[in-house]
């Protein structure tokens, strides 16, 4: 007898591959990977940086994200700047104690982004309020906007001035999607500035 819990696993898989196979059909959001790959390097060219934050598993994303570009991806090439607002657990709690938690990314914000400057907010809601706070503020600093969202995040949308909408309505999968994307951004964003990979 066939277990319960492996035909959920591979009802999850089968999600999972559609999502992605979607994803991978969807010239739309291709042409957003390549968008916000091209405004990556124009920043980091000139010398700006690119900040992310999220909640959650778009936290994780964010970090590593962040860790990607000021790490490597493929590449053995110098390190580019790239900071995940989610990281300082003191500031994080003292802006969260002090201001509220929706102030968390918006006040790190005021204090690091300089016009030029791209912020990627993750959320796969498109409603996170700390996230659309930072979107505002970036905004109104003259930092570049980047949304990275699903299908019902109309919210998010409004504020970005580039957006990756995954195929999907379900977290996990928006997520997969999400970091699949980001990958391809950052081999865009590393042959470009870079040239070919090498694999090290």
């Amino acid at each position: 007898m066939a277990d319960p819990r492996e035909d959920a696993v591979l009802a999850h898989l089968r999600r999972s591959r559609e999502v992605i196979e979607q994803a991978a059909g969807d010239r739309a959001l291709c042409s957003a990977i390549v968008a916000i790959a091209d405004r990556l390097v124009r920043t980091l060219r000139d010398g700006g940086k690119v900040m992310l934050a999220g909640n959650g598993g778009s936290a994780a994303d964010a970090q590593h994200i962040a860790a990607e570009l000021v790490g490597r991806f493929v590449t053995d090439r110098p390190p580019l700047a790239a900071l995940a607002l989610t990281t300082d657990t003191s500031a994080l709690t003292a802006i969260g104690n002090d201001y509220g938690f929706e102030h968390v990314f918006e006040r790190q914000l005021r204090a690091l982004a300089r016009k030029g400057d791209v912020f990627i907010g993750l959320s796969t809601s498109g409603r996170s309020p700390n996230v659309l706070a930072a979107l505002k503020t970036a905004r109104e600093l003259g930092v570049v906007t980047v949304g990275f969202t699903g299908t019902k995040g109309t919210d998010l949308r409004a504020l970005c001035d580039l957006v990756l909408v995954a195929p999907s309505d379900e977290t996990a999968l928006i997520q997969q999607v999400h970091i699949t994307a980001a990958h391809a951004i950052c081999g865009l964003v590393e042959r470009e500035m870079f040239g070919a990979a090498k694999r090290g």
